[in-house]
């Protein structure tokens, strides 16, 4: 599966107007994860963004338009979520998913290394 690359590049391009963030990039997840701080933020899966936010604030980011829950084995992963293009289209949603996934990585553990 390809992923979309304008999406790609707009999150690289938010990414890096933010200073001080570590930023690496890596195929995941049939798509492309962008890692900050050493910790996995935000993905491009297909043509969603995959979130990863704080699983305390469910109820709330459900409501958002454009939120998909991310299932896994029959199971909805806590704290991470599928964005459809009508989620992020404009610049205040998209900066919205994006600063959701940046407040919830300051306190997100990093996973342990192999």
């Amino acid at each position: 599966m390809t992923y979309d690359l304008q999406l790609a590049e707009k999150i690289r391009n938010h990414l890096s107007g933010i200073p001080g963030l570590k930023v690496e990039e890596k195929k995941m997840f049939r798509g492309l994860c962008f890692m900050v701080n050493e910790k996995m933020c935000v993905n491009v899966s297909g043509e969603n963004m995959m979130c990863r936010f704080d699983p305390e604030l469910l109820e709330i980011v459900a409501e958002r338009n454009g939120f998909e829950p991310m299932i896994m084995k029959g199971k909805q992963l806590s704290g991470y979520c599928y964005v459809n293009a009508v989620g992020y289209r404009s610049k205040k949603d998209f900066d919205y998913w994006m600063r959701l996934c940046l407040d919830f990585n300051k306190i997100a553990k990093a996973s342990k290394k192999s």
